[in-house]
């Protein structure tokens, strides 16, 4: 878990369609139906979706759309609940031997870490058993890259849970939303809504991301012998 190297896991081709995607994902894990309950242990994690739970379908919060696109995927989308200990939605789901607890922090983004760190003391959980799924200027809409551990790269989600959990060895998956174009402000953009033809890729690019982050955690996590388990 101690590696800084991160690898592209996507690029601006998008291959199939997202529905497509998660069929062949299904039948390829077979992934478990929800509502497990979670128990400490080398097996378990937390998947964070970074944003403004206030501001949802924004580029900011493009995390939680994977989180609800994930939740989906394994079968719990129905099975969100909200838990005042860490002040967020909450869903436990497993796969392949692995449980996660998913989490959509139900606070401002610069304050997103104080809900993963109350979560992963409820749930015994060290912060390298932590993915952070967050939104990244400085990618394409389209692409999508896990980075294991490091700094926040000026992200104000990632800087609150590195300082929350007093550590930088969360994985991250970084979920490419461009750059604004023309006199439009950094803020601004980050805090509106996906244009019109944004629309048109992103389903496919929420698909994407959830298999590439479903994908690397089984690799890394699954008990050995687990079809998630490739050495």
């Amino acid at each position: 878990m101690g590696s800084r190297s991160g690898g592209a896991l996507g690029g601006s081709g998008l291959e199939g369609s997202g529905s497509e995607g998660e069929q062949v994902w299904g039948s390829t894990w077979g992934m478990e139906p929800g509502g497990a309950r979670l128990t400490a242990g080398g097996g378990a994690g937390q998947v964070a979706g970074l944003g403004n739970y206030g501001l949802r379908g924004t580029r900011h919060s493009v995390g939680m759309a994977v989180l609800d696109r994930l939740a989906g995927r394994l079968a719990v989308a129905d099975r969100w609940r909200a838990d005042g200990r860490c002040c967020a939605d909450v869903a436990v789901a497993a796969a392949h031997g692995v449980e996660l607890v998913l989490l959509k922090p139900r606070r401002l983004m610069n304050l997103n870490g104080l809900s993963v760190a109350s979560a992963a003391k409820m749930y015994n959980l060290s912060p390298e058993d932590i993915y952070l799924v967050h939104d990244d200027l400085d990618k394409a809409l389209g692409k999508v890259a896990i980075k294991l551990g490091g700094s926040a790269r000026g992200h104000n989600g990632v800087r609150s849970c590195i300082s929350a959990l007093r550590s930088d060895e969360m994985t991250r998956l970084r979920v490419g939303i461009g750059r604004p174009e023309g006199e439009t402000t950094v803020t601004c953009y980050v805090l509106g809504p996906f244009s019109s033809r944004e629309q048109e890729m992103l389903q496919q690019v929420l698909a994407q991301a959830a298999t590439c982050l479903l994908e690397h955690i089984l690799q890394r996590r699954a008990p050995r012998g687990e079809p998630g388990d490739r050495g």
